[in-house]
């Protein structure tokens, strides 16, 4: 079914703002548009989205977790690590259960802000191009939560095994013939790429595929390995894993995210507590581009949390 569509006008008075006022959020904020035969189109499930991730005071929610009963819920960014770990909690502790929403990055933080998770894993890059996190996080809860290291990674772009398009620098995306494959809005490698491409002055429109959004890094994996598209922002454990060239961009922090009331529940800390084991290790060990020197780290609050 397709999608609710609004024009100009149906979306100017949506937003309670005047027309004029459309094309500047377009360009400046982001507004979700899409332009077919030269008029603006508003996909309306997504100006809500933006709505909400643009929010900067929610109301306290009452909403409560039930007290830790052997069901860990995970939300948030998607890793392969993450997941090998996820399964390794499951086989060591087998009263408990842990399962993983894919969300993205932004819909992990908004999930526990909601209290809908124990814990939400992000990795979005701030402004200054250095930190993680923080910003974000504060946009969305007053009260801090306290955030945990998961791993660090490589991020970059992946493209097919011998590169026989050629793609050695970021504007070869836009040559004819070029076809890429994209993360959703959600999710911090989406906000990596884009800002990549704003550094480059590279026009979104000018890139085909750009607008072909998959859930998951194994997803813009397996696009690139079946010749359905030649390029697609990623991390390095999967061009790894799938055989793939990779260009690398950068290493990034990889973090957990657990509000202070439930930092010592049970299996919350059966899953930290398993960040220190050798197991664990020896997974991180077994794929490349993985960094976890600081995995279990407190990065914030930097003192040890205190027990509730």
């Amino acid at each position: 079914m397709m999608k609710k569509l609004l024009s100009t006008k149906e979306i100017a008075e949506f937003l309670g703002v005047n027309e004029k006022m459309i094309y500047s959020l377009i360009s400046e904020k982001g507004l979700p548009a899409s332009k077919v035969t030269g008029k603006w189109l508003f996909p309306l499930y997504l100006v809500e989205q933006w709505v909400e991730a643009n929010t900067l005071n929610y109301p306290e929610t009452r909403q409560q977790l039930p007290p830790y009963d052997g069901l860990l819920i995970i939300t948030g960014s998607n890793d392969l690590l993450l997941e090998k770990t996820i399964a390794l909690f499951n086989r060591q502790f087998t009263g408990d259960i842990a399962v993983f929403a894919n969300l993205g990055s932004m819909g992990g933080l908004q999930a526990l802000r909601r209290n809908a998770c124990h814990i939400a894993t992000s990795h979005l890059l701030q402004e200054n191009g250095h930190e993680y996190n923080f910003d974000f996080v504060g946009q969305e809860f007053t009260n801090m939560p306290v955030i945990v290291n998961f791993c660090r990674r490589e991020q970059g772009f992946l493209i097919q095994k011998g590169n026989p398009e050629k793609i050695k620098k970021l504007n070869d995306i836009c040559r004819p013939g070029i076809r890429v494959v994209n993360r959703s809005l959600t999710t911090g490698t989406r906000l990596l790429f884009d800002r990549e491409l704003q550094k480059a002055e590279i026009e979104k429109k000018k890139i085909k595929g750009y607008d072909h959004e998959v859930n998951s890094h194994m997803e813009v994996g397996l696009e690139v390995l079946s010749g359905r598209a030649h390029f697609g922002p990623g991390i390095r454990p999967v061009a790894a894993v799938l055989d793939l060239d990779f260009i690398p961009l950068r290493w990034e922090r990889y973090d957990l995210l657990i509000t202070k009331d439930r930092f010592f529940d049970k299996g919350i800390q059966y899953f930290l507590g398993i960040l220190q084991e050798s197991e664990f290790k020896q997974l991180a060990a077994s794929f490349e581009g993985y960094d976890i020197s600081s995995s279990g780290k407190i990065i914030f609050p930097k003192e040890n949390v205190p027990a509730e």
